[in-house]
This record gives C-alpha cells, sequence and structure tokens, in this order.
C-alpha cells in the first residue's frame, strides 16, 4: 500500500508541475521580442511622387525593405510611421523592379544622424526619377494643435512648373507663400481637430491649381504633397492630375 501511495503522490506532483508550466507565458521564444527602443536608430519614410513609376522597390545598402512594390502616390511604410535603418552613410536604390522597365534607377547615398527622423522622396517622371531627402525636425507641441510642412512636386512637360501659394480657409491667408518646385518648408503650428480647406494657387495669384479638405489630430506631424502634372492641358494630365494630398509623420 506504501509503494501505490508513494506512486499516486509522485503521480499527483507530476501532472500540477506540467500543468502549472503549460499555464506559464514564456517570453522571446515564441516569438521574436519587438522593438520600441529606436533611440540607436534612424528613422525613415519613402514617397513617391515619380509620375508613371510602377513596381518600385527600395534597397538599403543592397537590401530589399520594400515588400510590396510601390508605385505612383504611395507611402514606404503604408501601415507605419517609418522604417529604421542604421545611422551613418548609407546606399540606397529605388528601382523597378518589372521585366523591360524604362523606370530610371535612383542611386544615391545619404549620411543619416542618429534618431533623426527623415523623409525620402521621389519626383519628376519614370525616365528621370530623382529624389531629395529632408528631415523631419519632430517636435510634439505642448497644446493640441498640429504640426503641417509642404513639399511641391509638380511637374511639367512644357517648362518648370510655377511656384505655389496654399491658402487657407479658416484662417482667411496663405499659410505657405511661393513655394518653388521641389522645395520642402519647415513645419508650421496648425489647428487640429477641426476641418480645413486648403487650396494650391499659383503664386501671386487667385488661380486656383487645386483644393483639399483637411483634418489634422492634435500632437502630430503631416507633410502636405503637392504632386501630378503642373498643367491640365498636358498629355496624360487626366492620368496624373494636380493633387494636394498628406501623410503623418508620427
Amino acid at each position: 500500500m506504501k509503494l501505490i501511495n508513494i506512486v499516486r503522490n509522485s503521480a499527483a506532483v507530476l501532472a500540477l508541475t506540467v500543468l502549472a508550466v503549460s499555464c506559464t507565458k514564456t517570453t522571446g521564444k515564441e516569438t521574436a521580442k519587438e522593438t520600441t527602443n529606436f533611440s540607436n536608430k534612424t528613422l525613415v519614410q519613402i514617397y513617391n511622387a515619380t509620375i508613371n513609376a510602377t513596381s518600385t522597390q527600395v534597397f538599403v545598402d543592397g537590401n530589399a525593405v520594400t515588400g510590396s512594390a510601390m508605385s505612383y502616390a504611395t507611402l514606404f511604410p503604408a501601415s507605419a510611421y517609418a522604417f529604421t535603418v542604421e545611422p551613418g552613410l548609407r546606399a540606397f536604390s529605388i528601382r523597378s523592379t518589372a521585366a523591360g522597365t524604362t523606370q530610371a534607377p535612383i542611386i544615391f547615398s545619404e549620411n543619416f544622424d542618429v534618431s533623426k527622423n527623415y523623409t525620402i522622396f521621389t519626383y519628376d517622371t519614370s525616365t528621370a526619377a530623382k529624389q531629395i531627402t529632408v528631415e523631419n525636425k519632430i517636435v510634439v507641441p505642448s497644446d493640441t494643435t498640429a504640426r503641417v510642412k509642404f513639399a511641391n512636386l509638380a511637374w511639367s512637360r512644357t517648362g518648370a512648373a510655377p511656384n505655389v501659394d496654399v491658402f487657407s480657409k479658416l484662417r482667411g491667408e496663405n499659410v505657405f507663400s511661393n513655394i518653388a518646385p521641389t522645395q520642402v518648408t519647415e513645419y508650421i503650428p496648425y489647428a487640429a481637430a477641426v476641418s480645413d480647406s486648403l487650396i494650391v494657387r499659383q503664386a501671386g495669384t487667385q488661380v486656383a491649381l487645386d483644393t483639399a479638405v483637411f483634418n489634422f489630430m492634435r500632437k502630430r506631424s503631416y507633410t502636405l504633397v503637392y504632386r501630378g502634372r503642373a498643367a491640365y492641358n498636358e498629355s496624360g494630365g487626366a492620368t496624373f492630375p494636380r493633387t494636394l494630398s498628406s501623410f503623418p509623420n508620427n
């Protein structure tokens, strides 16, 4: 009887031990740990304003980072504010991977500072694709406003695209004035949680080029992008119309 009781007790202890182990959540084994500390990294976004761009992939130091290909007027990452790269000098290649493509590859290097935030814009047309890189000087407002900057990336086949103003109906004044093609402004404070119609105009005139409505979230930073063909009467103007849109930077 003693032997039977010992066996029974041992089996019960073993069963409880197994149950305890199975109910204990282990970390760092089933799934990879999520990275939440970016203090030693650089944050980068890529906005594709290259007219007619297709099947575009981004490579950093020879490694593909995009996964799904980018097309015209898309942002990478699409589901996050940025992707991380190691600070320092990084080699970029932004190119179409489509067979028989005529899209010009964009090959360049950037020297990134640690803990800073950047946007790389591509622009022009697919056969003459170019890029500019700007730092996003992110500061979280201490009040309830947002912060907004503006990039003029419209393109014209018939000559230089015009400088533009951006007029706010809410403010009743220009919020950005005489912005040249490929120019990207710094951030300005902006009213949040309220709708505002923004009108892109040829600089110094009342000639409206495009109008869009925005409602920015509090304490967030955004980039407004004016893109497409600068003149409606150009070939392809209906396919790539002048458009004002925005995306968040944080």
